[in-house]
């Protein structure tokens, strides 16, 4: 457990001059520690990264040094594996190594901590409760913190939190894995399905991982859990606090949360209340709507609250968002689908029982087979568009199932379509692998989709002779 008092005398070393790195290095200086911030990478890879950090925090780049060995503590970066030569030093001197969560956390001035784990759906989950929080908190005076992997690291906004706001986390496998004690007031684990193997080697390393959110609970705590998930069923027999259940199913046990007749019906210390789900596509959006407003309950969130909240909700950025109309195909960004369950999610939403969709899949392995895909490609998808590092495993596995084609990159593949696509077919980036390969980030490769799509939207084309002067 980090105890900054503990600590206050010695020097800390960050890992890793990424988002989380650079927020962490920041408050740890701004709470009066002599921080190094070191990282393998050459600065012109960082500078962009670099121009936030403070003039108070020691800098290397290039390699590490024998001046990391002279630190007190670490904190380490969360796409570091524990192989890492630097981190295994450190921990055979006995030099506490910890994850940017949970140093952040050590500084809150607020006890409310909500954490959102999963394989997939954290993110649209995290922000819907972030908003529920937000306005349940405002007649109290408070404000609803979102951070941790959904984008804006727990070390930027901590110090910006009062005594009467919530802290509402997206925490990663990696996130998890790496912190030593995280205790939240309300916790969920949306489902598990195979995902980051590469970092993690095995399932039950996996699944360690993601159970660390609810690990340090106590009985007045809360966590939520997907009663249709198997892993997620074994995992809630060993959680100690507050075991609440939600259902798209509604089959077996006691539930707290499930669907009927399009309507959300909660039943929470006794008492029953029929909600509207949100506004967005598949049955994964009413899961991911359970579970945010259960976890809302445990905090004394009235209903009217969370209606609202649902009614005006408009969903999450690359996470099936609609990217715009060209030429008669309508494209969908679905960027943030960096595993293989995650892109069946989105066939699953918008496919029918006729072939119109064009899969661009493809990017930075992740160790998973692309084999579960099969039953939606053959159902749904008119031909797979591959890109990236991963296109030869992708072909290899998926041959069977739908016509492949390599395009090597998203422009190609948008190219592709237009010259083969009809009038009301989709066109769907969700990618199934990381993005490293070509893009720094999901959101990096989302956003250059989109700038693609409108500029086909800007671009005169004719779809019966399949003839433009695009260039893109």
């Amino acid at each position: 457990m980090f105890n900054p008092e503990k600590f206050k005398n010695k020097k800390a070393l960050v890992i890793g001059a990424g988002k989380s790195g650079v927020a962490c290095a920041n408050l740890l200086a701004a709470r009066g520690f002599a921080v190094l911030l070191s990282d393998s990478k050459p600065f012109a890879r960082l500078k962009v990264r670099l121009k936030d950090l403070s003039p108070k925090v020691e800098l290397e780049t290039g390699g590490h040094t024998a001046g990391t060995m002279r630190c007190g503590f670490a904190v380490k970066s969360p796409g570091l594996p524990h192989s890492t030569p630097l981190i295994v030093k450190l921990k055979k001197r006995r030099v506490p190594v910890f994850s940017e969560i949970e140093t952040a956390l050590a500084f809150s001035r607020t006890s409310e901590l909500m954490a959102v784990t999963g394989t997939n759906g954290k993110t649209t989950t995290t922000i819907l409760l972030g908003e529920i929080m937000k306005r349940a908190l405002k007649a109290r005076g408070g404000k609803a913190r979102v951070c941790g992997n959904v984008g804006t690291p727990a070390a930027e906004i901590i110090e910006k939190t009062g005594p009467r706001d919530a802290v509402v986390m997206e925490a990663s496998s990696y996130q998890l894995e790496d912190s030593s004690f995280i205790q939240p007031r309300t916790a969920c684990v949306l489902n598990i399905t195979p995902d980051h193997l590469d970092h993690h080697k095995t399932m039950a390393k996996y699944i360690k991982a993601k159970t660390k959110v609810f690990r340090f609970q106590n009985a007045a705590d809360a966590c939520v859990f997907n009663a249709d998930d198997d892993y997620c069923r074994s995992a809630a027999a060993a959680c100690r606090s507050g075991v609440l259940f939600f259902s798209s199913s509604k089959k077996g046990g006691s539930l707290n949360a499930w669907v009927e007749a399009g309507r959300l019906v909660f039943r929470v210390k006794g008492k029953r209340h029929i909600l509207k789900p949100p506004a967005l596509p598949g049955l994964h959006n009413l899961e991911n709507a359970m579970c945010a407003a259960l976890m809302a309950f445990t905090r004394g969130v009235a209903p009217s609250d969370i209606q609202k909240t649902f009614s005006s909700f408009k969903g999450v950025e690359h996470r099936i968002e609609p990217a715009g109309n060209a030429h008669g195909l309508v494209f969908i960004n679905d960027s943030k689908a960096t595993n293989v369950d995650s892109t069946l999610v989105a066939l699953k939403a918008l496919g029918k029982d006729r072939r119109n969709i064009w899969l661009i899949l493809g990017g930075l392995d992740k160790g998973s087979p692309y084999s579960p895909l099969k039953p939606y490609l053959e159902r749904s998808v008119k031909a797979i568009l591959s890109i990236g590092a991963a296109a030869p495993k992708i072909e290899e596995e998926l041959k069977d199932a739908s016509p492949v084609i390599r395009a090597g990159t998203i422009a190609n593949a948008l190219k592709t379509t237009l010259a083969e696509g009809a009038r009301g077919d989709i066109v769907l980036l969700s990618p199934a692998c990381a993005s490293f390969d070509q893009f720094r980030d999901f959101e990096d490769r989302g956003r250059k989709f989109k700038k693609l799509v409108k500029k086909l939207m800007t671009t005169d084309w004719d779809m019966k002779h399949r003839e433009s002067k695009i260039k893109i």
